[in-house]
């Protein structure tokens, strides 16, 4: 049976649910402590009201000091109680803010495509903005209810004196929020769209950064940046429309409750020159009328933050409640197996088929880079077993019956355009902190003049996509990478195309080297890395023509000597 953590959430109101079910606790202290705080407000003016109407009575300094005491009690309460109802509600808000930044993250790294229309500059910002949006519900229920209990009780005590003024703020109180409703369905209908647009400007940044260097090679940077300055100033017009409806709520609530107020206090002011309420009592209303503006103000606002909520809510279900391409299998590989392509078709893959035996170092040279890029897509688990046809096995059991998780132990896939990280050499050799061949690693991928070359050595600091580092020590760190995770089965796709011919000839000597007994597959044309395998098996027009060594292959097939030779 699956626990609520590990079910995908559904559309965005399930989601507040269970952020507010998980929250139970933390929510019904926050509650009492700040229906205290507006109990202690509102008992405030209240308090007042009756002693002014006792000391005029009784004008006795024991009744003054008494007063005094009772004031202080009220004031200390207020303060205690909002200080720790805060603190237990915005824990809580953090939190849980934090759970969904987590399950949003997880979801978005997930090697498995997802059916979702969202880059990842989008997927950044539901995990932050949206995801902190989405908590904030933690806080905005015990706030309204906290509020709602200033109302009642000034409603109540106002009733007690005159019950013109207690119906007046009920009835007052109930139109102010019928017009604040109508109004908060336009700020979440605003605010979904700002958030959209925000998080498209976000993914063209992180597309732009991507492909800064391209850009400036074929001077298409101006045009890219014109694209960004559209879908940003889009972006700032809806941030300017946002920011109008939202003063003109809070000016609305703003003004309604100051007629309310306005209203209460002149009523009173009314019966108490009429010897209806005596002076007591009209302190204490005209009191309650300045204090619950706050409770009112506070009380109005919380429609707009639970449609706030809700709209991110809605966002985060996008990238949570889509379903994979895939299910997980249950079986697992066998250690140290290899692996079969049997009659794959996908892409430029027609009928492919080929086995490399465990141990067994094999270079596919493929004449049409999509049919390779193909492959190694396959390979990867990004497409998914029944988006193509035939099998792919891994240690003897079908991929579609394995897990990603089980895959990833058994099965890597270094692309060549691997990603380099913020950080350091050793980080982005080894992100686990466990691999015990990194020395290793490092020479067999031709990376030990870079880490010479700094004083700091394997400590040197990447920058974010390895700006610091050329083309080639990028390459090369990414290769790196991949033999320090002494995979089972590792598919390199075009290690070498970034260095020189001379280190080329030195990495593939040291991959097959370090490789030894370890199934390995290389997609490559390189010379060096053909001549290094025990066989080459030629991928044309998406299915094998020729396997033989790369000598025999270049001594007896003219084509696969045009093809390779440099």
């Amino acid at each position: 049976m699956k626990t609520p953590d590990t079910q995908r959430p559904r559309p965005g109101a399930e989601i507040l649910r269970t952020a507010l079910r998980r929250n139970v606790g933390p929510m019904v202290r926050g509650t009492v402590l700040m229906g205290l705080y507006q109990a202690g407000e509102t008992a405030f003016p209240i308090a007042l009201g009756l002693i002014v109407e006792h000391t005029m009575q009784d004008r006795s300094l024991g009744a003054l000091g008494l007063s005094i005491g009772a004031l202080a009690v009220i004031i200390t309460t207020v303060s205690l109680s909002w200080r720790f109802g805060m603190r237990v509600l915005q824990k809580a808000n953090t939190t849980e803010a934090h759970r969904w930044r987590v399950r949003v993250a997880a979801c978005g790294l997930q090697p498995v495509a997802r059916d979702i229309d969202l880059k990842s500059g989008e997927v950044l910002t539901i995990a932050t903005e949206d995801a902190d949006q989405t908590a904030d519900i933690i806080e905005v229920v015990p706030l309204l209810i906290s509020s709602l209990v200033a109302v009642v009780v000034a409603a109540v005590a106002l009733s007690l004196a005159d019950i013109r003024l207690g119906l007046l703020v009920v009835v007052g109180t109930f139109a102010i929020l019928s017009v604040l409703a109508v109004m908060s369905k336009r700020i979440g209908a605003s605010t979904r769209e700002q958030q959209a647009r925000v998080a498209r400007a976000g993914a063209k940044v992180a597309d732009l950064i991507t492909g800064l260097r391209p850009l400036h090679g074929f001077g298409g940077n101006h045009a890219a940046f014109g694209s960004y300055r559209r879908v940003s100033t889009d972006a700032k017009h809806q941030a300017i429309t946002v920011a109008r409806v939202n003063g003109t709520y809070a000016g609305t609530a703003l003004a309604l409750n100051a007629v309310l107020a306005a209203a209460v206090s002149l009523t009173a002011g009314w019966l108490a020159f009429a010897g209806r309420i005596t002076i007591g009592e009209l302190v204490m209303a005209v009191g309650l009328a300045q204090f619950i503006i706050e409770p009112l103000k506070m009380f109005s606002e919380m429609p707009k933050y639970v449609m706030m909520a809700r709209a991110s809510a809605e966002r985060m279900a996008l990238v949570l409640s889509a379903p994979p391409v895939t299910a997980p299998g249950p079986r697992r590989p066998a250690a140290g197996g290899g692996l079969a392509v049997d009659g794959v078709r996908y892409g430029g893959l027609s009928g492919l088929k080929f086995e490399v035996a465990a141990g067994e170092f094999v270079a596919i040279a493929a004449y049409q880079p999509r049919a390779a890029a193909d492959l190694a897509s396959v390979l990867a688990v990004n497409v998914a077993p029944d988006a193509y046809e035939g099998v792919v096995r891994v240690g003897g059991q079908a991929m579609a019956d394995l897990s990603v998780e089980a895959v990833r132990e058994h099965l890597l896939v270094n692309p060549y355009d691997g990603e380099i990280f913020a950080g350091t050499l050793r980080t982005n050799i080894d992100p686990s902190g466990t691999s015990r061949t990194i020395p290793e690693a490092v020479e067999a991928s031709m990376l030990t003049d870079v880490v010479a070359l700094h004083r700091d050595g394997l400590d040197y600091a990447v920058r974010d996509r390895g700006a610091n580092l050329s083309g080639g020590q990028r390459q090369r760190l990414s290769l790196a990478r991949a033999l320090a995770a002494d995979s089972d089965v590792l598919v390199l796709h075009n290690p070498t195309t970034a260095v020189d011919a001379v280190t080329e000839q030195l990495i593939a000597r040291n991959v097959a080297k370090l490789r030894r007994g370890r199934t390995t597959v290389v997609l490559t044309s390189s010379p060096a890395l053909l001549d290094a395998a025990d066989r080459v098996l030629v991928l044309d027009e998406g299915v094998i023509t020729a396997e033989d060594t790369h000598r025999n292959l270049l001594a007896g097939d003219e084509n696969y000597c045009l093809a390779v030779a440099r």
